[in-house]
């Protein structure tokens, strides 16, 4: 028996697979569709962590000053602001957190985000507001923080984002579940059509293994032709996967990019390619592994 190598092995993994090909099929397209589903998952999540952190971690509040507000009138409102508890300081007390943008400020961003768009609006017709951004310290007393400032005269409008922070932070604890759901479930049904495959494979060479056994082949020479098949599954579910993750993660890229692309960011796959191929690639394979050992804990016993 010494005399096979590895290429041995390999060589009747491909003769297992092919043998039971409707079997093999179906393991492959299973597992596939785990890597497939449980990779956009975990991109929407990372994505989802993206868009929290420009949204939830900058812990801001933007406020509107009246836009008949004298100049006067902004720095009086401004002299309030940073009297309040709450507010970002630095290490040595000073307030930092309380940024005022121009209305000539905010149109000249605007302009830079939409070329082109905004070329018709000058100072003089320039229907914006003077801001403050205000950064906060505490989630705790945010709600506080928010009412003393539409107490001061002056401020028009404040908008608050830790209800929309807190609103995108619950849709990714959903999205969680529902990833851990079908990870599970696609998991567990990946496992059992491997274990089926292997089955069949043991059993199509029932004879031969049996007299592998009387000229005393060792468990390990018995066994390793069906986890190499079983790696073989996983490998090539993870490299089609990861070709399919990448086609449609690019095309819903572009698609956000052109529609809502000023409002929300995500990872260029090019930047996680090697999270996602790694990481396919690991599932892949081990949930083949595990696959082939169940199987063959139960059958070479017997």
């Amino acid at each position: 028996m010494r005399r096979y190598n590895i290429f041995y092995f390999i060589k009747e993994a491909f003769l297992s697979m092919v043998r039971n090909g409707v079997m093999t099929f179906a393991s492959i397209a299973v597992l596939l569709s785990l890597l497939v589903v449980t990779g956009g998952f975990a991109l929407l999540v990372v994505n989802i962590d993206k868009n929290l952190e420009s949204i939830g971690v900058m812990k801001q509040i933007v406020v509107f000053c009246d836009r008949s507000a004298s100049e006067e009138k902004v720095n009086e409102i401004y002299e309030k602001l940073i009297k309040l508890d709450n507010i970002e300081k630095d290490e040595n007390g000073n307030v930092t957190g309380v940024v005022r943008v121009t209305k000539a400020e905010a149109l000249q961003q605007m302009k830079e985000q939409s070329p082109g768009t905004y070329d018709d609006v000058t100072d003089e017709n320039n229907p914006l507001y003077d801001e403050f951004d205000i950064t906060y310290v505490d989630n705790a007393k945010v709600s506080e923080l928010d009412y003393q400032i539409r107490q001061i005269d002056g401020i028009v409008k404040v908008n608050n984002r830790l209800e929309l922070a807190t609103s995108i932070e619950n849709m990714k604890s959903g999205v969680m579940v529902i990833f851990v759901w079908f990870l599970v479930v696609l998991g567990v049904v990946s496992v059992f059509i491997i274990i089926n495959t292997i089955k069949l494979s043991v059993f199509s060479r029932r004879n031969e293994i049996s007299i592998m056994r009387y000229v005393g082949a060792t468990g390990t020479f018995i066994s390793l032709p069906f986890i190499i098949e079983g790696i073989i599954i996983g490998l090539v579910s993870s490299v089609i996967g990861y070709f399919i993750e990448m086609y449609v993660y690019s095309y819903v890229t572009k698609m956000v990019d052109s529609e809502i692309g000023q409002i929300i960011s995500v990872y260029p796959f090019d930047d996680i390619k090697l999270y996602v191929l790694f990481g396919f690639l690991g599932v892949g394979i081990v949930t083949g592994i595990i696959g082939s050992v169940i199987s063959l804990g139960r059958y070479l016993k017997q």
